[in-house]
């Protein structure tokens, strides 16, 4: 037989088998996806990769259910390529896109931006980043698929296990004493120089004399500790016949998001004591703070707390919260609008607050570093060598968007 007649022979075969196709699978998967386009959900969707010979048998279903749900589609040849997927799962495939408005202007800018010559391989994380906020995925997603299909990884990959927050006093012994007895927190490590406090699970405060530790003590602290706990009134209570300078007094406000009053340490440090609520901002971080066993005080009256959040100020609040849920894979907690709270650990939460809406306000300068308990550290570091673009970082350690001092 002639290779013209083979070559015909398989042609009828290949097509023969196409129309034997129900597409009932790929039919139900683009409903669902275009579905998701018309509410929003979805900016953009992609249907199944298919031959080109099965999308021309397709292309009926396609145009039913666009005009089904009221959603434009447009069919591609050549997706763009990202380091989200394999290059072998489209290879030789065509695609059915699915959007709304501008969102295929979108897409189009994106694919030349991808063509342009010698991209470099942050351009290129960077483009496939914005590819997925097209398609509608969360950063905890993106992350996830850029683990997958390439290099990158974030500080969640190698084991968070707790939170340590570092602050630097002038008189060490009267800033020990107020925390261990007037707040009633457990000292589980100290040294001539150093007190380190259990605020509760893997969340803990370390207080660092200011002797050779690089800081002058003038800097601005711009930083503030929120303690968790359900008991407002009875540490308002207690520490106002401790005689603790109340820089706020309690505030409480039902149906609000949470409650809660300010103190002022020995060397000036704001302490927040909070309680949160139900409440559309807190859907996330009520059910993480139903799991913390709370940890007792000392204190006549069991006083304890859940955990804590370690308020940070920013010039820029979209690069803060880019660089904490890009390069540490945290997720959010909490939006509170000027400022937002992700699980850091456990018991331990990183709060980003507009600096000029906090209570501090931003200085490149700051009286604070923040520990990180990682359970492979030496994993982290060589990641962060071959790819930090900080050529000032120092060994084990990095700084966030705000120039916030992270040792590991």
């Amino acid at each position: 037989m002639k290779k013209s007649s083979l070559y015909f022979l398989f042609l009828i075969t290949l097509l023969f088998s196409c129309e034997k196709r129900d597409f009932q699978k790929e039919s139900g998967q683009i409903e669902s996806f275009a579905e998701m386009v018309k509410a929003g959900v979805k900016p953009l969707a992609l249907g199944p990769p298919m031959t080109s010979a099965e999308l021309d048998l397709f292309m009926p279903e396609v145009k039913r259910i666009s005009q089904k749900y009221g959603v434009g589609f447009y069919r591609e040849s050549a997706l763009v390529q990202t380091d989200l997927f394999p290059v072998s799962s489209d290879e030789g495939k065509e695609v059915v896109l699915f959007y709304k408005g501008n969102t295929l202007k979108a897409y189009e800018d994106l694919k030349q931006e991808l063509a342009e010559e010698n991209i470099s391989a942050m351009r290129k994380r960077e483009l496939s980043r914005r590819f997925g906020r097209l398609l509608g995925y969360p950063t905890e997603r993106i992350n996830d698929l850029l683990a997958e299909n390439s290099a990158f990884r974030d500080l969640e990959d190698f084991g968070i296990q707790g939170l340590e927050v570092k602050w630097f006093y002038k008189d060490l012994v009267k800033a020990k004493a107020f925390y261990q007895t007037t707040l009633g927190l457990e000292l589980v490590e100290e040294s001539e120089s150093s007190a380190k406090f259990l605020i509760s699970g893997d969340s803990f405060l370390t207080l660092q004399s200011i002797a050779d530790s690089g800081y002058t003590g003038a800097e601005p602290k711009s930083v503030a500790l929120a303690f968790l706990t359900d008991q407002l009134e009875g540490w308002y209570a207690h520490l106002q016949e401790q005689k603790v300078t109340i820089k706020y007094p309690l505030k409480q406000n039902p149906g609000g998001p949470h409650d809660g009053f300010v103190a002022v340490d020995p060397e000036g440090y704001l302490l927040e004591f909070e309680t949160f609520f139900q409440h559309p901002e807190n859907e996330v971080l009520m059910p993480e703070l139903a799991e913390l066993q709370p940890k007792s005080t000392i204190i006549e009256g069991n006083l304890q707390f859940k955990g804590s959040v370690v308020w940070l100020y920013y010039k820029d609040m979209l690069p803060a919260e880019l660089f904490v849920e890009e390069s540490l894979g945290l997720t959010k907690s909490a939006d509170q609008g000027w400022a937002k709270v992700y699980r850091f650990s456990q018991h331990g939460y990183l709060g980003l607050v507009d600096g000029l809406r906090g209570m501090n306000t931003f200085s490149p300068e700051k009286l604070v570093e923040l520990s990180i308990d990682l359970e492979n550290p030496g994993p982290w570091e060589n990641y962060l060598k071959a790819n930090s673009p900080d050529s000032t970082r120092k060994a084990n350690s990095f700084k966030d968007a705000g120039g916030y001092q992270f040792r590991f």
